[in-house]
């Protein structure tokens, strides 16, 4: 994908919550659109306090009219208090509704383990967890905008 493909900008928006394994994500997903021809500098990075608040950053954006797509990037755990699952069913209900209001497509990474303790073993397996989820959304958000391309072609 090149400047003249019609992309426009893609946005990542990250939660600050557990940002060491978030940024593995954020990370990876960069690495893997650079292999697929899309630079970096064609990312806009946003960061809100915590997975909560993506949704609305996700809209703003979608409605400025200068993305292509938004990946949204989150870490929802249990912190001993049982709301994750909720907080997580929340987000991406919201992101769901956003991009089939504004016809931008959102990628999700806003992830909730069952199980999360803050002991060695489980932050490394999420850091390479993260790694492998962030080439996941790179290859989605490609696919997804060549899909788009395709579709705008057409019409």
């Amino acid at each position: 994908m090149e400047r003249s493909s019609g992309t426009k900008r893609i946005a990542f928006v990250q939660a600050c919550w557990h940002r060491d394994v978030v940024d593995e994500g954020r990370d990876a997903f960069l690495a893997e659109l650079q292999r697929h021809g899309l630079g970096s500098d064609r990312v806009d990075l946003y960061e809100v306090p915590g997975s909560l608040e993506i949704p609305l950053q996700a809209k703003l954006l979608a409605k400025t009219g200068r993305y292509s797509s938004i990946v949204a990037a989150g870490f929802v755990v249990n912190g001993g208090i049982y709301r994750h699952e909720f907080v997580a069913q929340t987000v991406l209900d919201a992101l769901m509704r956003i991009q089939l209001d504004t016809d931008v497509p959102i990628i999700s990474m806003v992830l909730t383990p069952r199980n999360f303790h803050e002991h060695e073993a489980h932050q490394e397996f999420f850091h390479e967890h993260f790694k492998v989820k962030g080439a996941e959304a790179a290859q989605a958000c490609v696919k997804t905008l060549e899909n788009l391309r395709k579709v705008l072609a057409v019409s």
